[in-house]
């Protein structure tokens, strides 16, 4: 069994950790993993054109998928459906591995897992096939996306977990614009024969495979070890860093100070629906549930929404590679004021602003705005992305963190399959206008339900937050 003393030590020793590269390190190879993880996350957007002009989601491409009507009347919604449902398998289902066998080991095979699973669609031939291999894809990718929330928050030290948070988003999010770049020059082309969109999935495995390898370095969750009773493996581990802190900054660390151990239980998913965490618990579920329909409601149907604005199809690729360069920019401008702000105020921040964004663009045609317009949405949008990725990480306990971010974050995942659908609906009846309602409204849950009911926590231990 955990020592109760044991958790709260290592707690400790790793929170009063000053800033230094030997600790950053560690989180700048968890983000650069996540890279790829966002590559193929995010070219879902921008290989749609490609893929529609291919054919794949005509009634004979899909085949029994065709049958589902209101998946059909979507067209490439059935992709989007496909992404989300697969993202949400793997949050719900399997994101409780992480709890169970480490951070580490579920980080690297889930990278392993998408990266191969997204090579083999992009040598698909036909709707129902792709739609498949990307629903197992998808699984993979949901596994990773609550694993690195976890990691990151139980290596960092309290006061940089806001700003560990930003960069590890603004790592990530470098991809959003390398896909783009190479949507906009792949996709409309054949090169060697081969349908564009299928070099942009393949580029995006291959370079998985390089990123692995950098993964190897990064050691093992040392609350996670010392909460299952590893207690020589985290003590190893932790003071492997200090050594390490202690060398680059060349004095000895200060004293740890005493902080709450968390609580000898069993993790169980039941403990998110137990007092204090109850209400959280709530509070998340429907924030995920409404945030996903803003932040993917835009950024994959970005290239689509220019088009419906009267945007030719090559040139809607050109201006959605430009806005998708903001995507980086949000999260390193919060490096300024991730961990000066709490965490809620950053997230209702953040919706406001994709609100009004959202709400001017249904009304431009003209290029150059509808791109600014697109840019702010973006970086509201970033900004908001990177604090509630560390919010809900820090409001659980070690043993059910895992659980309770899959849990709440799966709820993103089911808004986001019918989202697409949705959004595919509002466009084809109501054009853009519709759309931007049904984001608007989702916006405005956003802001009440976090302003009502958040809890503070910047600059508390995760253990204190755990209380």
């Amino acid at each position: 069994m955990p020592s109760e003393n044991k958790t709260g030590e290592i707690a400790a020793r790793l929170d009063r950790l000053p800033p230094s590269w030997f600790v950053w390190r560690m989180i700048v190879l968890i983000s650069l993993g996540g890279i790829f993880e966002f590559y193929d996350l995010f070219f879902t957007a921008y290989v749609a054109p490609g893929m529609i002009k291919s054919g794949l989601f005509s009634p004979e491409s899909l085949g029994p998928l065709a049958s589902l009507n209101v998946i059909a009347v979507a067209g490439f919604g059935t992709f989007v459906f496909a992404t989300f449902a697969g993202l949400w398998a793997g949050a719900l289902l399997l994101g409780q591995i992480a709890d169970r066998l480490g951070r580490r080991s579920i980080f690297v095979w889930s990278l392993v897992w998408y990266m191969v699973c997204s090579a083999i669609m992009a040598f698909q031939h036909t709707g129902y096939a792709l739609v498949i291999w990307r629903f197992i894809a998808g699984i993979g990718i949901g596994v990773e996306l609550v694993t690195i929330d976890a990691y990151i928050a139980e290596l960092i030290p309290r006061r940089e977990r806001g700003r560990a948070f930003s960069v590890n988003q603004f790592i990530t999010y470098l991809a959003v614009p390398l896909v783009a770049f190479l949507a906009w020059r792949l996709v409309p082309l054949q090169p060697l024969g081969w349908d564009g969109w299928r070099w942009v999935v393949l580029i995006g495995s291959v370079g998985a495979v390089v990123v692995l390898g950098l993964q190897l370095g990064i050691p093992e969750s040392p609350r996670w070890l010392a909460k299952h009773g590893r207690n020589e493996e985290a003590e190893a581990i932790v003071a492997r860093i200090e050594a390490g802190v202690e060398r680059e900054l060349g004095r000895p660390l200060p004293p740890p100070v005493p902080e709450p151990a968390e609580a000898a239980a069993t993790g169980r998913l039941v403990d998110a629906f137990e007092a204090p965490y109850r209400s959280r618990t709530i509070m998340l579920s429907i924030f995920n549930f409404a945030q996903t329909i803003g932040f993917y409601g835009f950024a994959a149907w970005v290239p689509t929404l220019l088009i419906a604005r009267g945007i030719h199809v090559t040139a809607s690729l050109q201006y959605a590679f430009i806005i998708a360069l903001a995507n980086p920019v949000g999260p390193l401008l919060g490096t300024l004021f991730s961990d000066r702000i709490e965490r809620k105020w950053q997230i209702v921040g953040g919706a406001a602003g994709m609100l009004i964004c959202m709400t001017i663009f249904a009304q431009l045609s003209d290029p150059t705005e509808l791109i600014i317009v697109g840019v702010l949405f973006t970086l509201f949008a970033n900004v908001m992305s990177y604090a509630f990725h560390n919010y809900q990480a820090e409001l659980y306990p070690t043993r059910i963190r895992a659980r309770a971010i899959g849990f709440v974050y799966s709820w993103s995942r089911i808004s986001a399959a019918f989202a697409g659908l949705a959004i595919g609906y509002f466009l084809h009846t109501g054009g853009v206008t519709a759309v931007a309602v049904f984001i608007g409204v989702a916006m405005f849950v956003v802001i009440g339900v976090i302003s009502a009911f958040g809890p503070l926590t910047r600059d508390l231990a995760l253990e204190q937050i755990a209380h």
